[in-house]
């Protein structure tokens, strides 16, 4: 159930040039917090609407984000300090199904990365990771994924880290080792999640996938964040973020 708290900031910290990683103590919102959900952040006085900010991490009643300053909203939130205010509407939207059985390979690219930490942590069988950048200055978490013991696999656009190229060779090849991998989930830009939507088409494997629209409530009632899934208009803020790949219209 959704809830509005303001939360003391804990730590702030800037991960890559832009991409800054906050800790807020976020009580019974972090502890009802599952993964692929989203909080819906006050910006200040000055701005009207809220900024939707994946949920990185969860750790007790701390709650965890990382996001890509943007805008003025998110300007705004680079610059607190620890000991500043947070009003957080949250957790907001539906999350990911985890299989029965099996691991799970969580894809994310570039700023699609953050939600799949907790996304992987959460995972009952275990998770392997498939992540892409477009070079190795805007590598962000994976030693957070590592410590989690899931092990991962890393793409660049550059080929100045990992491997050269997209990160949906990763799911390919990764598919095609690991027989055990009986779902995707991935967040990220949208050609990104068509590509691998289709990989995992190929290998018969279920793919879910985290979408990404401008919001402007954060609760269904505005209708901006509205897509085309099933054949029917879908609330990103409400129905998703996380759909079955499958039913998206990726046209």
């Amino acid at each position: 159930m959704p809830m509005q708290r303001i939360c003391t900031l804990l730590t702030t910290k800037e991960l890559a040039p832009g991409i800054i990683s906050q800790t807020l103590d976020a009580g019974m919102l972090a502890r009802q917090a599952r993964p692929g959900q989203f909080v819906n952040l006050s910006c200040g006085a000055g701005l009207l609407l809220r900024r939707p900010i994946s949920i990185c991490d969860v750790e007790g009643e701390t709650l965890r984000i990382v996001f890509q300053v943007k805008g003025e909203g998110t300007r705004y939130l680079a610059a607190l300090h620890p000991g500043d205010e947070v009003d957080v509407l949250g957790p907001l939207g539906h999350g990911w199904e985890y299989p029965e059985n099996g691991k799970i390979l969580v894809v994310g690219g570039g700023i699609g990365v953050p939600p799949m930490l907790y996304t992987a942590k959460q995972a009952p069988h275990g998770a392997v990771a498939a992540v892409g950048f477009r070079t190795a200055a805007l590598e962000i978490l994976t030693e957070d994924f590592e410590a989690a013991l899931c092990p991962v696999r890393i793409a660049s656009d550059d080929g100045t880290v990992g491997c050269h190229g997209f990160v949906n060779a990763l799911v390919q090849r990764e598919l095609a080792a690991d027989k055990s991998i009986s779902c995707v989930m991935a967040c990220g830009p949208k050609p990104m999640l068509k590509s691998v939507y289709l990989a995992a088409q190929e290998y018969g494997v279920p793919c879910q996938v985290s979408m990404e629209e401008r919001m402007g409530c954060g609760i269904g009632a505005c209708l901006v964040c509205a897509c085309s899934v099933g054949g029917h208009n879908r609330h990103v803020c409400k129905d998703g973020p996380v759909f079955r790949a499958e039913e998206v219209d990726w046209a």
